[in-house]
């Protein structure tokens, strides 16, 4: 459900669901934690097949957030569909990492 790849401090996160919502969220959050306990300081969420995020997966991304930045790393969101930057930037998440579109 989720594919994973990591190389030199950056993991590349794709969900393989169209939604990030609470029933996905452990999985995806024993990812992260996963590719923090390796190394990985930049994380890169990759969007391509998602199509919602409810506010347990919104929840998700600011933990990944905080957690990254106290261990001076950083979370950005690539290719995110517009209703979801749409959300993202509602909710000024997007003022916090960086998020961009298709």
């Amino acid at each position: 459900m989720i594919e994973i790849t990591r190389e030199d401090g950056k993991a590349l996160i794709r969900p393989t669901e169209e939604d990030v919502v609470s029933a996905w969220v452990p999985e995806y959050r024993s990812k992260m934690r996963g590719a923090l306990a390796e190394g990985a300081r930049e994380v890169v969420l990759d969007l391509t097949n998602v199509q919602m995020v409810d506010s347990t997966g919104i929840g998700l991304l600011i933990a990944a957030h905080n957690s990254l930045r106290k261990l001076g790393g950083h979370l950005a969101v690539i290719h995110a569909s517009e209703e979801i930057r749409n959300l993202f930037q509602s909710m000024r998440i997007h003022q916090h990492f960086s998020v961009s579109g298709e």
